[in-house]
């Protein structure tokens, strides 16, 4: 990765036409070919950029560019269209080129599988007595969560969610009407968990005989102790 700044013009034509007048910018050139220009606001969103795959030259100025102060020239061309992102350079105040290597990608914390896991070792969040049957037990149309009992051995299905909506309330209804015709497992109850849980979702839970349950993933994790918290 490059990062160059510096005073700088910028004119985009293609699709639309856009001009930078000159300001001192932050200039980014990735390796996958990509340009960016960034100001000293806007967060992350640049001023204006070209996507990959497209081309990058450095040119000479004309004369009468020279004269107006231009020192070099970035042409960046789409390869794929006809657009064209134009950089006229006046002055140079820092350059620096830096490997990043190869970046793992996002790896996103709290996702259901996490919280699902986390259940599945703290299965008595659900309640005492609770035992864990197995995780991702599968129905005919796709598989619940967590199956376990209760206390008293009866069948338990849980939804996990990060975000308890009413499509994840109507997805555990399904799957508890499936189960419930299996005389092996019924009478089977239903327990939707999540983080968060709408206000809507939580009705309409409720209103089918389905439990709603917390879940603290902090707490779970060992990294928040609430017994310890003042509120």
């Amino acid at each position: 990765m490059r990062l160059v700044i510096a005073r700088c013009s910028v004119d985009y034509a293609g699709r639309l036409s856009a001009h930078l007048p000159l300001a001192t910018r932050l200039l980014v050139v990735k390796a996958d070919g990509s340009v960016l220009v960034h100001s000293d606001s806007l967060s992350y969103k640049p001023l204006n950029w070209m996507s990959p795959p497209c081309t990058f030259a450095v040119i000479e100025p004309e004369q009468e560019q020279l004269d107006a102060g231009v020192i070099e020239i970035w042409k960046v061309a789409q390869a794929k269209t006809a657009d064209l992102l134009v950089v006229s350079i006046h002055e140079i105040l820092h350059d620096t080129s830096h490997e990043l290597g190869i970046d793992p990608g996002l790896q996103k914390d709290g996702v259901e599988a996490h919280l699902q896991k986390l259940l599945a070792e703290q299965i008595g969040l659900l309640g005492d007595g609770h035992r864990l049957v197995r995780r991702e037990y599968m129905t005919a149309i796709g598989p619940v969560d967590i199956l376990a009992t209760d206390a008293a051995g009866a069948s338990v299905a849980v939804e996990i969610k990060r975000r308890g909506d009413i499509d994840g309330v109507e997805q555990l209804t399904r799957y508890l009407e499936l189960m419930n015709r299996d005389p092996l497992l019924a009478p089977v109850s239903g327990v939707f968990a999540a983080q968060e849980i709408k206000p809507q979702a939580r009705t309409l839970a409720e209103d089918r005989g389905i439990r709603c349950l917390l879940l603290d993933y902090d707490s779970m994790r060992g990294l928040d102790d609430a017994h310890q918290r003042l509120f």
